[in-house]
């Protein structure tokens, strides 16, 4: 699956990233995990600090699928409201679903100061602003849960959003507690230290195929097997080439990155901006100036039809950008790019067992917020590993219904 089209930013940001050998022979291990993006990267950190014989392998190069097309927000906020989530899961499995998230983005604020390459991780504020007035009713109501349940919000009228911004909306809400990333450094980091921390770590290595036994799971490669106790996948949107049961709904998504602003228009606290209506778009700066627009999501289709698409659609951001910031007009996008992006048909991800695949666990970060999915992930499943009982991935397990209807809450 080729996942991305034109031009990527965030190789210019580590010319010389860590390099890992092709695997020759045969090994064992205790963890195996598929997939070098940033659900690997996230996972393989979170073994080596349990001290598990684990292994990374990656078809191609470290951070090269979709981690590499990532815009790095990070937010406890979803794609799916808190009160979409209280209505569709129950009031008590939208919190705690919310409340995995907050804690997902602090565990990541707290990387920075444990990894030795900086992740440029940066805590950021969050605007979520209501792109038509007859959104505001919903925005007031989602503000009302997310404060009656302890999360961070304040809810601000179009005055208030005028006297932080250089444009106006009907409403917003402000809140605090969620950061950006810069994701190839992030993933790079992560393994990195992993890495230092005892992972073996092998990239252009392919798994060709599996063996599944009552011990265990062994992967054939190219050049050798690894017999592991337990396999953990996290091979992003290409797991769908693998299971039968396609989770996710793909489709297209663009993104741009303009050139240094020398003269920032009015950004509060230059925090992160989206907006209600859906496809949305988002906002977010650079520590080096510079800003991030991305969304135009459309159908999926062929990889040759993203790459002609991402000219035009990369146009079309830079003039909502424009139209946001009327200051800005003349600026110019350095890096424009299409990549891939699915989303599962109840807002959550897929993380867990299958009863299909012994001994394996999948890590499938579906939607906007997928970098704290996988935070979540990587310290539902390393428990699991370590034989701690997580009752919460019965929340986002592999097998639930598509059609999900309110449950009893699954107690943390």
């Amino acid at each position: 699956m080729k996942l991305n089209s034109g031009q990527l930013p965030w190789e210019n940001t580590l010319p010389h990233p860590p390099v890992y050998p092709v695997l020759e022979g045969d090994i064992t291990c205790d963890c195996l995990i598929i997939g070098g993006g940033m659900g690997g990267a996230i996972m393989s950190y979170r073994m080596s600090l349990s001290g598990a014989d684990t292994v990374l392998i990656d078809k191609r190069a470290v951070g090269s699928g979709s981690s590499h097309a990532n815009t790095g927000l990070l937010q406890i906020a979803n794609d799916k409201s808190l009160t979409a989530c209280m209505n569709t899961f129950g009031e008590e499995n939208g919190v705690l679903f919310y409340k995995l998230c907050q804690q997902g983005v602090r565990s990541i604020l707290e990387l920075p100061g444990k990894l030795d390459i900086d992740p440029q991780i940066i805590a950021r504020s969050s605007l979520l602003y209501a792109s038509v007035p007859e959104d505001v009713p919903a925005l007031r109501l989602e503000h009302e849960n997310l404060t009656r349940h302890g999360f961070d919000s304040e809810f601000w009228d179009e005055e208030t959003i005028r006297s932080h911004y250089s444009f106006s909306k009907p409403a917003a809400l402000f809140s605090r507690g969620d950061a950006e990333t810069n994701p190839l450094r992030t993933v790079h980091s992560l393994i990195d230290k992993a890495h230092s921390g005892g992972v073996r770590v092998y990239e252009h290595t392919q798994a060709l195929n599996y063996e599944y036994s009552a011990d265990g799971v062994v992967c054939h490669t190219e050049n050798g097997r690894i017999i592991a106790k337990n396999v953990v996948f996290a091979m992003g949107y290409e797991t769908q080439d693998m299971k039968k049961d396609r989770g996710a709904e793909l489709i297209n998504t663009y993104a741009i990155m303009t050139k240094p602003v020398l003269n920032f228009p009015k950004w509060y606290e230059h925090s992160l901006l989206w907006e209600t209506a859906r496809p949305y778009l988002y906002f977010r700066t650079t520590p080096d100036g510079r800003i991030i627009a991305g969304g135009k999501d459309e159908q999926l289709t062929s990889p040759e039809r993203r790459d002609v698409r991402v000219l035009s659609q990369s146009q079309r951001l830079l003039e909502e950008l424009v139209a946001l910031f009327p200051e800005l007009q003349g600026i110019e996008a350095e890096y424009s790019w299409g990549a891939v992006f699915g989303s599962t048909r109840d807002g959550l991800p897929y993380i867990g067992p299958h009863p299909e695949y012994p001994h394996s666990y999948f890590i499938e970060g579906y939607g906007g917020n997928g970098t704290v999915y996988s935070m979540i992930a990587a310290e539902l499943l390393s428990d699991t590993l370590a034989g701690k009982v997580r009752p919460e991935l019965e929340l986002f397990s592999l097998t639930r219904t598509a059609k999900p209807t309110p449950s009893p809450a699954i107690q943390a």
